[in-house]
């Protein structure tokens, strides 16, 4: 008899380790708990780095994107995006980047307002419905946005 439970001890504890280890969220399921829409990245984020006490983050892609926001913008992401994110802000973004006429600016900062995201480049900033970043990206795709 002791040997039957010592076999459903150790079968209960391997389905809690493995349950366990399958919540570890992924890094759309983070931007969403921090207010954010997943489709603020593209398709293919495989990993991503948080340390909560700080809010710093990496996310890594699985390679460059680029795609075509709207008809006026192109935006870039770099294989490693980082910043620091809290609830509804994220500043010190690097690895992001706007086509704007004819320049590249760096994205430094996303601010949820309401219903609207407002997206920083320091010098200037833009607004747009968070809904149309409700779906992720594809690399190489327009965003469709409303």
């Amino acid at each position: 008899m002791a040997f039957r439970e010592m076999i459903i001890f150790y079968l209960s504890l391997f389905v809690l380790i493995s349950a366990s280890s399958s919540t570890v969220p992924s890094a759309y399921q983070v931007l969403r708990q921090y207010d954010f829409p997943a489709g603020l990245l593209p398709e293919g984020a495989v990993g991503y780095s948080l340390n909560s006490a700080t809010g710093e983050f990496s996310a890594n892609l699985n390679g460059s994107c680029r795609f075509k926001l709207e008809d006026s913008y192109e935006l870039s992401y770099q294989p490693v995006i980082k910043g620091v994110i809290s609830r509804g802000r994220i500043q010190k973004l690097s690895g992001v980047t706007v086509k704007v006429v004819v320049m590249w600016l760096g994205v430094v900062g996303v601010n949820r307002k309401g219903e609207n995201l407002e997206f920083s480049v320091g010098i200037a900033s833009a607004n747009f419905p968070a809904r149309n970043f409700d779906e992720c990206p594809q690399c190489g795709y327009g965003l469709g946005l409303y």
